[in-house]
């Protein structure tokens, strides 16, 4: 099979030998492979990946055929960015008949994130105020339009796509107190927000582009009762993978059925044009996914 290769900090395309599965796994003829940010900081040496996956293949989540022809997306801890991948079957789900592939291969990812860390984590609820900061990229979309879906009353800030974050049902003032605040970006950000934070608030940490630091008062958080959250999807179990998905594939997937959920995709690469896409990615000012289509 042919693969998206890191070779010193540069993606090269190469031959690999076809992924065999492993007891529990199913084969994926990929037909479309969204980027991540996680996929940009293991190109440059910062992220890589758990115990057995390849380690210079990158790509979290892929859409596709399996060997009997059935269309899936599947949540991966790597090698999405090719053209055969193998995946536990339980991190799997079945696409929808009007999804398209570029669609199908940038939801699993972004909308597994988002929805472990407003639903499982944050346990945001309807009617409640629901901040994302950084709502234009892959999880910032999914997740405004989670929560529109679930009754909440959704802000998201963002530096472009105004007007197309507006239209999934939100606001972009970011002014008030909020229940749940998703952060998307990491750096001071968390400062304001404790700022931001009503009553027994929560705050979600699951993005750190501007920063991995930041001063926190803990004054603030003390009065307000407020919470603290922060995780990774990439490193944990089968186990808790496949709980993440299963809550996902009850909840979202319906919505991606009928068109009330949508995977906005700016621009598809081929697989020979993987390192454009990754330098497009990291211009920034990008609304929803790219996503390689081998």
């Amino acid at each position: 099979m042919r693969a998206v290769v890191i070779v010193e900090g540069r993606l090269e395309i190469e031959e690999r030998p076809d992924p065999v599965p492993r007891d529990g796994e199913i084969l994926i003829k990929v037909k479309a492979a969204g980027i991540n940010g996680a996929d940009l900081m293991q190109r440059a040496g910062r992220y890589p990946p758990p115990p057995g996956a390849p380690e210079d293949i990158p790509g979290l989540e892929c859409a596709g055929e399996t060997e009997d022809g059935e269309r899936v997306m599947a949540l991966l801890p790597g090698g999405g960015q090719a053209e055969l991948v193998a995946v536990h079957h339980t991190h799997v789900l079945r696409v929808p008949e009007r999804v398209d592939w570029p669609q199908a291969g940038g939801f699993v990812e972004a909308y597994a994130t988002a929805h472990d860390a407003l639903f499982s984590q944050a346990q945001l609820r309807d009617g409640e105020r629901l901040l994302v900061n950084g709502a234009a990229g892959g999880v910032g979309t999914a997740a405004v339009q989670l929560g529109v879906q679930s009754g909440a009353h959704v802000t998201g800030t963002v530096r472009h796509h105004r007007a197309e974050v507006e239209a999934f049902g939100a606001d972009t003032d970011p002014s008030g107190e909020y229940d749940v605040i998703l952060e998307l970006v990491g750096g001071d950000n968390l400062t304001e927000n404790l700022g931001r934070l009503a009553k027994h608030g929560r705050i979600v940490v699951i993005g750190t582009g501007a920063g991995a630091k930041a001063e926190v008062d803990f004054g603030l958080l003390m009065r307000n009762r407020g919470r603290i959250h922060a995780s990774t999807l990439r490193a944990r179990s089968v186990e808790e993978k496949e709980d993440v998905l299963r809550r996902l594939e009850g909840h979202a997937l319906p919505l991606l059925a009928d068109g009330r959920l949508t995977v906005p995709v700016e621009e598809t690469f081929p697989l020979e044009h993987a390192q454009a896409a990754y330098e497009r990615f990291a211009a920034g000012g990008k609304f929803g996914k790219l996503v390689i289509v081998p």
